[in-house]
């Protein structure tokens, strides 16, 4: 009971939470019957110093439960079965909704960064860099069949995460991603709504610029579930007569046909000493696919303006994007405008004004 319970604290074994180990935590107490955990926080380095002022009111124990403890389930103001999120990322996301303290979660955050697997050098090259983080994010996947599935099936086959970061907050959201996706299908990673994140009370711990960093990650993860399990139903219903070798070979040419025949844009002129149209050209075009763009800088139009980071910087802060992309089917003017703006990530603040068409490509057919 209780006394097993606190004998295991003191020789710092992890506290679980719904199989999540918790880095670091000072518990009050513990309620074996509910299953509940008393509020915990950092351990003082003052702690012997404080002496007990007897005019100060105590708090009794029924009034610490009532203002002090959370239930391991305890539930947000988002509704997570409509997240659709995965059985793994829904029970991280109640774990992490369970810490009271965001120190905490910033420390686990950091904990699960340290426990992730090495990525290998291969992870490390331009397609798998992550666009619009404030730290280096690359990640890739790799396809697997499924227990008791069909290789010919795309719902037969699940998709595994590997990557890494330079920065360890970063590589902590990372590893909760892959941890979180790991062993599902492109459906079912495609299908993940990312203010999961805010269910998770994660938000709470990141700048602007890491939450934008984050929701990059997790576009571009599905993405890669989607193409990489395409790619290897591509290859099974390939000729195998001449082995794999042939087989990969003719995936890697019919792929390459299919995008000369999608006129999608995929790369763009980079300019020397406008470092902003390039970072937004750079983020915009590998996740959104356009299949037109156009980035006008019309700051010269505007010279001296004050109050432009980016004119401070560079003598950028007007422009104009006219884009076109399947990524807006269904999506409002408003939500076509927040998709871009948080795709910009950090640029953003640097731009004075910003003016989008975005269009769908079935409205300029």
């Amino acid at each position: 009971g209780n006394t097993q319970y606190r004998s295991e604290m003191k020789t710092g074994k992890p506290f679980l939470i719904a199989g999540v180990p918790i880095a670091g935590l000072a518990l009050h107490s513990w309620s074996g019957n509910g299953g509940v955990a008393s509020a915990w926080t950092p351990p003082s380095q003052h702690r012997h110093a404080v002496r007990h002022d007897p005019r100060r009111p105590t708090a009794t124990s029924s009034s610490r439960r009532r203002t002090g403890t959370v239930a391991l389930s305890s539930s947000t103001d988002l509704d997570i079965a409509s997240l659709h999120l995965t059985p793994e990322l829904e029970m991280m996301t109640n774990a992490f909704s369970s810490i009271p303290d965001e120190k905490t979660r910033h420390k686990q955050l950091l904990y699960m960064a340290s426990k992730l697997a090495p990525a290998g050098e291969g992870v490390y090259v331009p397609d798998n860099k992550v666009p619009g983080c404030l730290s280096t994010v690359h990640v890739d996947c790799t396809v697997e069949k499924k227990q008791g599935g069909d290789d010919d099936d795309e719902e037969g086959l699940v998709v595994n995460y590997f990557g890494d970061s330079d920065g360890l907050l970063t590589k902590g959201l990372l590893a909760l991603l892959i941890r979180g996706l790991s062993g599902c299908t492109p459906e079912q990673i495609n299908a993940v709504d990312p203010q999961f994140i805010q269910a998770a009370k994660i938000s709470q711990t990141l700048t602007p610029g890491r939450n934008n960093g984050f929701l990059n990650m997790l576009a571009v993860m599905k993405r890669k579930a989607s193409e990489a399990v395409e790619r290897e139903t591509d290859g099974s219903n390939g000729s195998t007569t001449d082995g794999d070798d042939a087989a990969a070979e003719t995936a890697i040419n019919e792929d390459a046909a299919e995008n000369n025949n999608s006129n999608i844009v995929t790369s763009f002129d980079t300019i020397d000493g406008k470092p902003m149209y390039n970072a937004m050209l750079s983020s915009l075009i590998p996740i959104l696919k356009p299949a037109s763009i156009t980035l006008t800088d019309n700051s010269s139009q505007h010279a001296g303006h004050a109050g432009s980071k980016g004119w401070e910087e560079s003598g950028e802060s007007h422009f104009a994007l006219e884009i076109v992309a399947d990524a807006f089917e269904g999506l409002n003017l408003v939500k076509r405008h927040q998709l871009i703006y948080m795709l910009l990530g950090e640029v953003m603040p640097k731009i004075h004004a910003l003016e989008i068409s975005a269009k769908s490509t079935s409205e300029v057919k």
